[in-house]
């Protein structure tokens, strides 16, 4: 197992991609934690307009998202007979349902529109449609931003202390089946902050509890429409048609999720030498190819952990604007998904649990690793 401590006061290199010039560039970045800018220095090289949601741009995507699975939906019921066009309607399906998943995130962070009834509203219906529980999610989720890159407090894939290796088996299991893992998590949270998103009496859900409960009474309700369906359509009808789906959709958010915050040059801190700046900007952009649209460019992280604010569709531009002020900040990976998301697994795996005596981590490149 390979253990890296950084001071604060040292530097990091990083490798990224230019999109001004659409070609990689192998840089020497040399960045001081202590030079790092502040917030306002940071948004104020953003144009205004990019932290702006608009409610008629924000439900034409969330409609055009709904839209297009209908649309898939009748036309694998024309196809049903035809079996090997499954796999397609369920990859597809399933992307959009990760597009549903950027929708709701979006409301999560009231970056769907300035209206909290509505962001609450279209969030409980797109995440309760993917199975997921709005509100408990959303406070979790609240949470993973405050605390972003700080390994004693964040919410996931975090380097744990010894001592917990075994209570963590379990996580590594579930990892290299992101479809299931990602119900673990639900239903159990992840070591050692073990949070249920179905149990109202969380102390972390203790002054919501009403918002908790009706994501929940929506949820159960959720439930039972699908037993309907299965009793009148078919228990295979709703497996092919929509849980499946729902797999593909967990799947893509595990992945995702690993590789926002998981990389070779990627710092964890401890709680001492953390701070907001630090750890938002120890976010990873990546591309998802053909998908990266599709799923509302939540690939585009570094921006989002720094301004949750700004809407998806702006995500992009605003991400132009903070690499040409700032090249020495970016972090952008251009490996392959899913090979990237093997390789960090494996080093996540194998080199997450360091010494007490740890202040600051990165994964590297060891023997172990061969």
């Amino acid at each position: 197992m390979c253990e890296t401590a950084m001071k604060q006061d040292e530097y990091t290199t990083r490798r990224f991609t230019s999109h001004d010039q659409q070609q990689e560039l192998d840089v020497d970045l040399l960045t001081p934690y202590s030079q790092l800018p502040n917030l306002s220095d940071i948004k104020i090289k953003i144009p205004a307009h990019c932290f702006r949601s608009t409610v008629r741009k924000s439900m034409f995507y969330v409609t055009l998202d709904i839209f297009i699975i209908l649309a898939s939906y009748i036309v694998m019921i024309q196809l049903e007979h035809k079996l090997k066009y499954g796999i397609l309607f369920f990859l597809f399906t399933g992307t959009l349902y990760m597009a549903l998943f950027s929708i709701g995130h979006d409301c999560t962070h009231a970056s769907f529109s300035n209206y909290s009834l509505l962001n609450d509203t279209i969030g409980t219906i797109v995440f309760t449609w993917i199975l997921i529980p709005y509100f408990p999610w959303k406070l979790t989720h609240k949470n993973h931003h405050k605390n972003t890159g700080n390994m004693e407090k964040d919410e996931a894939f975090c380097p744990q202390r010894d001592g917990i290796y075994e209570e963590s088996i379990m996580n590594d299991f579930f990892l290299w089946t992101p479809g299931l893992s990602w119900f673990h998590y639900l239903v159990n949270g992840y070591a050692p902050r073990y949070v249920s998103h179905f149990n109202p009496f969380e102390i972390i859900f203790e002054k919501h509890i009403i918002k908790i409960s009706i994501s929940l009474g929506v949820y159960v309700t959720m439930l039972y429409l699908m037993f309907l369906y299965a009793i009148h359509v078919g228990i295979i009808s709703l497996i092919v048609h929509h849980l499946i789906p729902v797999f593909v959709f967990a799947t893509y958010f595990v992945v995702v999720t690993l590789l926002h915050h998981t990389e070779m040059d990627v710092p964890w801190f401890v709680n001492s030498e953390w701070n907001y700046i630090k750890g938002q900007l120890s976010t990873v952009d990546r591309h998802y190819g053909h998908v990266h649209g599709i799923i509302h460019s939540i690939g585009t992280h570094q921006i989002h952990h720094l301004f949750p604010k700004v809407p998806h569709y702006n995500l992009e531009e605003a991400t132009f604007h903070f690499r040409k002020a700032f090249p020495n900040l970016v972090r952008f990976n251009n490996d392959r998904i899913l090979s990237s998301f093997v390789r960090m697994g494996k080093k996540f795996i194998r080199q997450r649990f360091i010494g007490k005596d740890i202040s600051v981590f990165t994964y590297s490149n060891d023997q172990d690793d061969k």
